[in-house]
Formats: C-alpha cells, structure tokens, sequence
C-alpha cells in the first residue's frame, strides 16, 4: 500500500536515542489519511510521539468499511525501496500486482509479503466483485543495511502457523512466538501476529524482554496491561516485558508488533526508506524517468506520481518525538 499524501513530509527514524528500556503505557492516537476516493485510513505509525516499534515504521488501520456499492481499496502503482511491505486482512480481498509479475488475490488472515529490496513497483485493488465488507492493515517493515539493496520479491503464505491458549489465538505473521515461528522471511528480529481473543478470556502472553512491543486494535475491545483499547488505536508498551496481561469481556482482535530496536539511523519519505538526500532525490528521478522499479502489468490505471521535495535537506537521525 502507498502513502499517498501529496503533502509527504520526511519521517526521520531509527536510532536507539529514544528507546523506552523499561515497560510502558503509551496510547498512540492516529491520524486519518484518505487513501483513494473511498477508503480512509487510520495511521499509527509514524507517529507525532513514536516513530518505529522495532523495525516496524509504518501502520494503516482501515475499515470495516461497506463497500457494496463503492469500487474499494484502488491503489494504482507505485514504488518501494529499502522496506517490507505486509497486507493484512480481516474481512474483503485486495489484489496485488508487482512489477517481478506477481498476480495473487489476498484474503483474510493470508500473508502477503513484498520485499522490496532496491526497487519495487506495485498495486493494489479490491476486485470487481468483492465482499461487502473490507477492513484490515497495512505495515511495512525497515530493512536493515545489509539487506536494504536485495533482489525484489513477492511471498504469498496461506496457512500460518497459530499459538493457542485459553480464549486465545495468536496467528503468527511473522517472526517467532512462544516457540512458534512464522514461514514469512525476516531481515531483523522480529514478531507481528493476529491476537483472537473470546470473550471472558483473561491471558498472559509471553514476550522476550530485548524486545519492544506494541498492540494495535482491530475490532473488540480488550485491555492490554489494564489499558482499554479500542480499535485503530495503539498502545506502545516500551521493553523489558517477560508476558503481557490480555483481557477481553467480549470477543476482540489485537495485532501484536514487536522486535528488537532498530539500531540504523534512516530517512523515509514518501514510499521510499533510504539513510541518504542522495538516495531519496535518486529514488524520485528514477520512477519519474520510468526506470529501475520496474513495470506493472496489467492495472487499469496510470502509475501515481512522486511528491515534491521538500525544500530543506533530508538527513538520517535516530528517533524522534
């Protein structure tokens, strides 16, 4: 999925200046961001007070939303460099189409995994005939320099492994999870996983203490540490937790985010991750000239084109509030 604000900003991030060493409670409010004509997305990474949970730096809630009569999720193609991309689903389709020739529709609770390594393009649609109902995430995970320049690819994984305990299932995205991990290809250490909840569930889960986490809210309403979620918000619960205390008096989903701090400084900008001015100024000419990401095929449409720069400099530093 793209950012499609036309006014995109910097977002600095990285660095482990402003990691939070010991538990925490800190609600994150998000910021509605209109994706197309019929979809609006609630933001919740980059945020004003927390820019990344370990290598995840960028978060979309979206829906439920009715979509019977409107044509859905239409996200023309567009660029990636320098991250992961994951679709996430709980109710709807959204079809992917990339510029390596990768054509699949994404259902609920499937993985859809984009690398995009140096250079990427792709779309995303709801199909002509889709569900009533769309609603799911959009993330994207940084990669680290080491990897940041690999081949593009797309990975598609239909069953994913599940962690149970009572009143709980946690589908595991990506990463590990008590023992579990999931198929998904990881660059950093890392954990995303879908948190089902019944009602009358009261859980501890348990975390690895060199990692910071986060919960978001997907629908229901449950209380993460004690704190009430509701969903498209997010709570950022710092490091240092060994389990952390779940409760839900009625059915609710949770998405878990977690890993370990992102230690390199990096600049993200529009749908581009890189550590340099040069990189990013780069980046833009490329997909104006029509070279390096690549071609789309198939999508009705014309390619979304690069925002301006900004007039100051871009410079890579660690986390900011």
């Amino acid at each position: 999925m793209s950012n499609l604000d036309r006014e995109a900003v910097p977002s600095l991030c990285g660095g482990r200046g402003f990691v939070v060493a010991e538990p925490v409670r800190e609600l994150l409010s998000p910021r509605h961001v209109k994706l197309g004509e019929s979809t609006e997305v609630r933001r919740l990474l980059p945020n004003l007070g927390r820019r990344m949970v370990g290598a995840w730096c960028f978060v979309d809630h979206y829906g439920p939303d009715d979509i019977a009569d409107e044509p859905g999720m239409q996200v023309p193609p567009h660029p990636h460099m320098g991250l992961q991309t994951v679709s996430w689903l709980h109710e709807g389709e959204v079809l992917h189409r990339d510029s390596t020739g990768s054509l699949q529709t994404i259902r609920p609770r499937q993985l859809g995994l984009m690398t995009s390594g140096r250079a990427i393009s792709h779309s995303e649609e709801s199909p002509r005939s889709h569900a009533r109902f769309l609603h799911g995430a959009q993330l994207w995970v940084a990669l680290p320099d080491a990897h940041r320049h690999t081949d593009p690819r797309f990975e598609f994984h239909a069953d994913l492994p599940v962690v149970t305990a009572p009143g709980l299932a946690a589908t595991l995205l990506l990463g590990s999870l008590d023992g579990t991990s999931s198929p998904g290809t990881t660059y950093t250490p890392i954990v995303g996983a879908d948190l089902t909840l019944t009602g009358g569930t009261d859980v501890r889960l348990p975390l690895e203490r060199d990692f910071e986490y986060a919960v978001l809210s997907m629908a229901g309403e449950a209380h993460v540490d004690g704190v009430p979620l509701v969903p498209g918000s997010m709570l950022y619960l710092g490091c240092g937790r060994a389990e952390l205390p779940l409760r839900a008096d009625s059915d609710a989903s949770l998405m878990l985010l977690g890993g370990e701090p992102f230690e390199e400084e990096l600049i993200m900008f529009w749908n581009w991750i890189g550590r340099s001015q040069d990189e990013i100024v780069q980046a833009r000419q490329d997909w104006t000239e029509g070279v390096r990401f690549g071609e789309v095929k198939g999508y009705e449409g014309a390619p979304l084109p690069a925002p301006e720069l900004p007039p100051v400099p871009l410079k890579p530093r660690g986390r900011m509030r």
